[in-house]
């Protein structure tokens, strides 16, 4: 095994390698990433590898590739695999590329939706200095549910994101109270998300538990898409748009 021209941090492989050599490779680039997912995109048809007589899994360069292409998609732009295997008829997209394209339907750029993973700690007062809020707006946010601190009693990158909209929408004169459906609505939907997702957190199969991931990933993705589109449909029937 080698590495890439120029990046000693991405490795290249000669030939093909196993499963689990696969695993070992992408957990240092995407650290949740399981067998049992990597099994899951393949059912999903996003890699194929090659099977050997006794019918193991046979990973190349390109199998590889196509692996860090669809997680990074996932991971960056909280894209639905439907989306992901479409991007990927058209030809592997460089997995390096900032994402920049708004989410289809949305008009929303897809980094505003990364998941929070505790990479950032801030107390209240840095939460109002990087978001541009004040500490007592930021407390009126947190006293209807809209960010809260972790059991450590930080604020992470969650929070700095809502912050950050709050503060372009605080210039528009919205105010926290404004804010609260926001809260009730999502509650309702990550609600409504669990209960769809419950068929898979009891997996008959072993790779029960990447379908869930998935079917979450799936649904939060087109609710914010008919979120988006009932706002634009409602604002040109008003004439407002």
């Amino acid at each position: 095994m080698t590495d890439r021209v120029g990046d000693a941090s991405v490795p290249v492989v000669a030939g093909t390698i196993s499963i689990g050599e696969v695993l070992t490779l992408l957990k240092r680039e995407f650290p949740d990433v399981t067998i049992s997912k990597i099994r899951f995109l393949e059912s999903e048809g996003l890699v194929s590898p090659e099977r050997t007589v006794s019918g193991y899994r046979r990973f190349t360069q390109r199998d590889i590739d196509q692996l860090r292409a669809v997680l990074t998609l996932q991971r960056d732009q909280y894209l639905p695999l439907k989306v992901i295997r479409e991007s990927l008829s058209d030809g592997l997209p460089d997995p390096d590329a900032p994402p920049t394209a708004p989410l289809a339907g949305t008009g929303m750029r897809p980094e505003d939706f990364r998941p929070g993973a505790g990479r950032v700690r801030m107390t209240r007062e840095e939460l109002a200095d990087a978001s541009g809020l004040d500490e007592a707006f930021v407390a009126q946010l947190e006293g209807i549910g809209l960010v809260w601190a972790t059991a450590a009693g930080h604020y992470d990158e969650d929070a700095l994101a809502i912050s950050t909209v709050v503060a372009r929408l605080s210039s528009f004169g919205i105010e926290a109270r404004h804010l609260r459906s926001f809260r009730v609505v999502a509650d309702r939907e990550s609600g409504l998300v669990e209960q769809m997702a419950t068929p898979y957190s009891q997996p008959r199969d072993r790779d029960g538990r990447a379908r869930e991931q998935e079917t979450i990933r799936e649904l939060a993705s087109l609710f914010v898409q008919l979120h988006a589109t009932l706002l634009r449909a409602e604002l040109i029937r008003s004439g407002r748009a």
